[in-house]
């Protein structure tokens, strides 16, 4: 009996202190994390110090022979998306002074030419992998050879070079004309839903790629270039899961049936944040706060709200991620809800390493800009100083005490940038060219190409169909070019599929939180 009680004070003494900690939600209408603001200001000498300390991954790992940057320290390979993050990262240096609009230049004409110059899977879209050295086509082993393209992957390169191009007009053409280069084909079909390609037998196999969060995040990249991306943009289908009484969203397709795990990680809700503002694609109002993407914004205070709940439970200061490993299986996705099962640590095979979970760097900071909080101080007091002179930050802090994760990534650093950038100047796209609604619209080379009935590759490429705008009729009409517009029947094919079907949101907090 005595071991009994002994065993069973701290337990409810632990219960009780949870429930005090968690009080304050109940009265909430909502979830406490929809109450944070995100930060804004100038930074601070220490978050300066945390940018500059971050860009020396960049320094460190620049190929000059194409302008690419090694996606993990020292090994000379990326992706597109790892390449995205390096535009993001170069962005953020060039505001906030890191470097200057000389060095920003060059970096980027190198980049842009590299991008132009792509050896591309089949002729239509980047390969997944390329060497930083030659720019070649290569395998995950970084032998030459081409294995696929992952739309997410393109997704994010979308909206980063979609950002460059309203940031930095001068390279519009330049931007353009990579777009015009690819082939949209088989990555995104009429009803706007998302496939990645892979070599089955030498023959390419396109499959139904991403899950919530990701998903939707790799969408409002092909829809800022005008593609319909209506059942990759949807939440659906989705089910809540239970996380210290926060009802988490999950992509509920059954991985078993799809060979895709349903990861529930930060960094699509910390990307679309910082990059969105939490605003849909095409909204280009940069006013901060309002949120015209509600249920991205709401998923995301989820997210972030189970993370906040599980330290003052638990007292495991959590951020997590999908990151790179300093040993073997070198890489996981370190959810908050996968195939089933809360707080889950996988490699891409479904394997089972919680060993392995992390405080992720990116995913700190990224929670730290976008929610105000005192738990997100605690956050980057934690993270400040993980990094090694010369190399920029360390991937994470192991969860289990065992220190820092010693391996440095473009993604990791990149996306730290991109967090200091946001609280300096708010949704990193801002939109700066010209609107297709105001009435002296330009088209760019890109909107001329959509536009051009005759122009043969729109059909053969599977490009989108610019918006039939009085300014664009105009343009048309000016130059004598015959409107290309977008077939009646596509919608047909579709029909249970509305972009602008309102999303009700679920309740947010579960049974444990009400009186």
């Amino acid at each position: 009996m005595k071991l009994k009680f002994l065993l069973f004070f701290p337990l409810l003494a632990g219960l009780i202190a949870c429930w005090l900690s968690l009080s304050a939600a109940r009265a909430a209408t909502g979830l406490p994390a929809s109450e944070f603001e995100p930060r804004s200001g100038e930074l601070t000498p220490r978050e300066m110090a945390i940018a500059k300390n971050a860009w020396q991954y960049f320094v460190a790992n620049y190929q000059p022979t194409t302008g690419l940057v090694n996606a993990v320290n020292k090994y000379p390979s990326t992706t597109m998306w790892d390449s995205a993050s390096y535009m993001a990262a170069m962005t953020a240096a060039r505001e906030l002074g890191i470097i200057d609009k000389a060095e920003f230049d060059r970096r980027m004409l190198k980049l842009l030419a590299t991008l132009n110059k792509l050896d591309l899977f089949r002729n239509e879209l980047p390969n997944k992998a390329y060497n930083t050295i030659t720019g070649q086509k290569v395998n995950y082993q970084n032998k030459p050879g081409e294995i696929g393209f992952s739309a997410l992957d393109i997704g994010r390169m979308l909206i980063w070079l979609k950002v460059i191009k309203e940031r930095y007009p001068e390279y519009g053409n330049s931007i353009d004309n990579v777009m015009l280069g690819w082939n949209f084909s088989n990555v995104i079909n009429p009803c706007g839903m998302l496939y990645g390609a892979y070599l089955e037998n030498g023959q390419p196999k396109y499959v139904q790629e991403g899950r919530l969060g990701y998903e939707e995040y790799g969408a409002a990249g092909f829809s800022l270039w005008g593609f319909g991306t209506c059942q990759s943009s949807k939440p659906q289908p989705y089910e809540l899961a239970e996380i210290y009484c926060v009802m988490v969203p999950y992509d509920s397709r059954d991985p078993r049936m799809t060979s895709q795990h349903n990861y529930v990680v930060t960094e699509s809700y910390v990307l679309y944040g910082l990059e969105f503002g939490f605003d849909k694609p095409e909204d280009r109002d940069n006013s901060p706060r309002d949120y015209s993407h509600p249920w991205m914004k709401n998923f995301a205070d989820r997210v972030y709200q189970a993370q906040e709940n599980r330290y003052t439970i638990t007292g495991i200061l959590t951020a997590r991620s999908e990151h790179q490993l300093d040993k073997s299986p070198y890489f996981v996705y370190d959810t908050i809800f996968s195939d089933g099962f809360n707080w889950n640590t996988i490699t891409d095979k479904g394997q089972y390493v919680p060993n392995t979970a992390a405080i992720s760097l990116k995913a700190a900071l990224g929670m730290w800009v976008l929610w105000d909080s005192p738990y997100t101080d605690r956050l980057l007091d934690a993270i400040e100083n993980a990094n090694e002179e010369g190399k920029g930050f360390y991937e994470g802090l192991y969860e289990n005490g065992d220190g820092p994760i010693k391996e440095f990534t473009a993604n990791n650093n990149g996306i730290m940038l991109e967090s200091l950038l946001f609280k300096k100047e708010g949704k990193l796209l801002q939109f700066n060219t010209d609107n297709p609604k105001n009435r002296n619209f330009a088209p760019s080379l890109w909107d001329k190409k959509l536009v051009d009935l005759f122009e043969p590759n729109n059909t053969l490429r599977n490009r989108p169909f610019l918006n039939s705008t009085p300014a664009v009729k105009t343009w048309c009409d000016q130059t004598g070019t015959t409107m290309r517009t977008k077939p009646a029947c596509q919608a047909c094919q579709c029909a249970s599929c509305n972009t602008d079907e309102p999303i009700k949101l679920p309740p947010v907090t579960a049974q444990c939180l009400k009186p």
